[in-house]
């Protein structure tokens, strides 16, 4: 191309080269302009396309294609029409609406297009453009049915909607929600009923209700930022602070330094961390653990009940976990003073059987099968507070041994050497050895006892393996350590091994 300028341009030194940029800029805009020139085979190739993907319900696809036809003839009314059903079919109102609009500019008398723009309107709750375009239609259509049937709704939605405005100025707001319900019927699309009912959920205490309005309303409006702020706020006001964070991501990532989600995220960030370490601990018996972890969200968070809440019920079992029953039970009522559960009920009745409150347990335990009559776990625990409660009369192998109830096995067989060395009975003489040899029989019962996993779940659950009396497991004979009673002499043969 130089070497054919050079020959051509009768022109020297600078203006040579002025001459020939000028030209190939207008030949490069020529080829463009070729290449711009609309392809008719290749428009009904994505018409035919797009019209095969519908049929086969696969939506975007045929938008695709439809999106390439209008590129390719932009002033086709009926183009147009298609891909503007297709964005209705998606939920794309705003864009459907658009395309109608743009249908009825090169052909006016096209009253489907009207008709399909008045039925966006009225389901939109636009009422008066809705009412508009209808009127069109019958005035060129006067039997048409299905037009209006819609015409036919949209004044006693409009009033209903009056109506909705007085209750909601006048707090009436059960009476509002059922009466937008009766809206949303009409109008599904309504960005502004929805919020509307979400703003009166809020008002009576429903928040899970108030949050399924405010997706629907983020989805229509594609409102990526205050719109997910909003729902997370919620979320994390009900004590959700996983599905939270989740919603405050999704606003960061259409504007990361966004003023209200950044500073939000922050804390969110802090507080769900600690709260899904307190539960993983929990479910794995690390108590430490959940402890530190929950004693951390009560630090990040002042204010919100709620997370206040889970944080306080995670402490009132991994106290109790942790055999520190009176902070377990403080954890506890702050828990049941924000809300009343069942299961922080039951976590308090296991506190209280660690302090040997038993009456109290059972109490606890009880509210909690007032609260839900299948809760199997309360309706165990009342019957292994009796059994614990009568067992209290008897001996208590822990005890015996100066062991926490969570004692390892490590812990409990060295716990019952030092006591066996401590007790045994040739260390004493006279009246001490028969004080000895009870000691030792007791340490010896708790030692077989709290070894074996078996018989440690019986006396666990309020139940002493070794007892003659009880028959509950169909016990027979005579007790394991019997023969220490009998009246002939013996000779003690211990190793600690």
């Amino acid at each position: 191309m130089a070497v054919l300028l050079n020959d051509l341009l009768p022109f020297g030194g600078g203006e040579k080269k002025l001459a020939a940029c000028v030209l190939l800029l207008l030949l490069e805009l020529f080829f463009e302009g070729a290449e711009a020139v609309p392809n008719q085979a290749d428009i009904e190739n994505h018409l035919e396309l797009g019209k095969e993907f519908l049929a086969r319900g696969q939506l975007s696809d045929a938008l695709t294609h439809y999106h390439a036809a209008v590129e390719g003839d932009p002033n086709s009314y009926l183009t147009l029409f298609k891909r503007g059903t297709v964005y209705l079919a998606l939920g794309k109102t705003r864009f459907a609406i658009l395309d109608f609009s743009r249908v009825l500019e090169l052909k006016p008398d096209f009253t489907a297009a009207r008709t399909q723009r008045g039925v966006v309107y009225m389901k939109s709750g636009d009422y008066k453009l809705a009412m508009s375009d209808f009127e069109q239609v019958l005035q060129e259509e006067p039997n048409n049915g299905v037009v209006y049937e819609h015409f036919s709704r949209i004044k006693p939605a409009a009033d209903q909607w009056d109506l909705v405005q007085d209750l909601i100025r006048r707090e009436d707001h059960q009476n509002a929600i059922a009466m937008l319900t009766q809206l949303l019927e009409v109008s599904p699309w309504s960005t502004t009923f929805r919020q509307a009912r979400s703003d009166a959920y809020i008002a009576v205490n429903d928040p899970l209700a108030a949050i399924a309005d405010l997706r629907q309303v983020n989805r229509l409006s594609q409102d990526s930022t205050e719109g997910h702020y909003n729902i997370a706020q919620l979320l994390y006001g009900i004590g959700h602070a996983t599905n939270a964070l989740k919603e405050i991501r999704e606003c960061l990532k259409f504007d990361p330094e966004h003023k209200l989600c950044f500073p939000f995220y922050k804390k969110l960030r802090k507080v769900e961390k600690q709260l899904v370490t307190a539960e993983e601990s929990r479910a794995q018996k690390n108590f430490a653990d959940c402890v530190a972890a929950g004693e951390a969200v009560l630090k990040h968070e002042k204010e919100e009940p709620m997370i206040r809440y889970e944080a306080h019920k995670a402490l009132c079992a991994c106290y109790t976990g942790e055999e520190e029953f009176g902070k377990a039970l403080s954890q506890c009522k702050q828990a049941l003073d924000i809300l009343k559960d069942a299961q922080v009920y039951c976590d308090r009745a296991e506190a209280l059987l660690g302090s040997e409150m038993y009456d109290d347990a059972i109490h606890d335990f009880q509210a909690a099968l007032d609260m839900d009559e299948t809760n199997a776990r309360a309706k165990e625990g009342i019957q292994k507070a009796k059994r614990l409660q009568k067992q209290a009369e008897r001996r208590d192998y822990y005890k015996i041994l100066g062991v926490k109830r969570n004692a390892s096995k490590k812990e409990i067989v060295k716990a019952y050497r030092k006591a066996a060395q401590k007790w045994h009975p040739d260390n004493f003489k006279d009246e001490e050895k028969k004080v000895a040899e009870k000691k030792f029989i007791d340490i010896a019962a708790a030692k077989e006892v709290l070894t074996d996993p078996e018989k440690r779940r019986q006396f666990d659950n309020g139940e002493d393996p070794l007892d003659p009396e009880s028959n509950q497991h169909g016990f027979r004979g005579e007790h394991p350590f019997a023969h220490f009673h009998h009246g002939s002499p013996f000779q003690f043969k211990f190793h600690f091994n």
